[in-house]
């Protein structure tokens, strides 16, 4: 399963300074209650004496990185398309002026060969004139 030994990711502050705590009488654990997973919104801090198994602490991480990717993805989603919206929108607005140009030279270009197929067409006739 798990090494014992964790490496933090390299964001996650680490503890330098090691703090001296008076000994306190030892008081007997109550008995185990049956594993369950804990409420979140009950969840507090733990005193800093606590001693925890490698299975609590790993269990405890997941559920704070659990609560943590819930937070996350509420306002992700959110912020993600607000982002996306705003680049396509800029995007899109620095195009029209390039596609009326494109779209001008196209349509210039399609009366022109119009034109001049019309008239190859109409050589030989003359405009009637008034002489």
């Amino acid at each position: 399963m798990a090494s014992t030994l964790r490496t933090p990711p390299r964001f996650v502050p680490t503890l330098t300074t090691v703090l001296e705590i008076p000994e306190e009488p030892a008081i007997p654990e109550p008995q185990a209650a049956p594993a369950s997973q804990p409420d979140p919104a009950s969840a507090m801090a733990l005193p800093p004496a606590a001693q925890l198994s490698q299975a609590e602490i790993v269990s405890l991480e997941e559920q704070l990185l659990h609560r943590v990717l819930q937070r996350v993805d509420l306002s992700l989603e959110e912020r993600l398309s607000d982002t996306v919206s705003a680049a396509v929108q800029h995007q899109l607005d620095a195009m029209v002026p390039r596609l009326r140009n494109e779209i001008e030279a196209v349509l210039r270009a399609l009366v022109i060969e119009a034109m001049a197929a019309e008239l190859s067409e109409n050589t030989g006739s003359t405009p009637a004139s008034g002489a």
